[in-house]
């Protein structure tokens, strides 16, 4: 079975070893055609605590960390801006 990666931005990193990802996901309205976008928000590993609030990250789907921790940080894509 394939490993589930998404791509999305570091939302919080106000708990240790855990950031909050923000995923986007743009589709389509079934009946009215209008793309919709829709934010689901995972928690990821961040064992060094190295990703910041603004960073863009990758995160791959894990074994259960704690009880809502399933995802660790694969990798910063780009670090933020300011």
């Amino acid at each position: 079975m394939a490993v589930k990666e998404r791509v999305g931005v570091v939302v919080s990193d106000k708990m240790q070893k855990t950031v909050v990802v923000a995923v986007e996901n743009r589709a389509p309205h079934p009946k009215y055609g209008k793309i919709v976008v829709k934010t689901r928000r995972y928690k990821a590993h961040d064992e060094n605590n190295e990703a910041k609030v603004g960073d863009r990250v990758r995160i791959r789907e894990t074994r259960p960390l704690s009880r809502t921790k399933r995802w660790v940080i694969a990798e910063i894509l780009s670090p933020r801006t300011t």
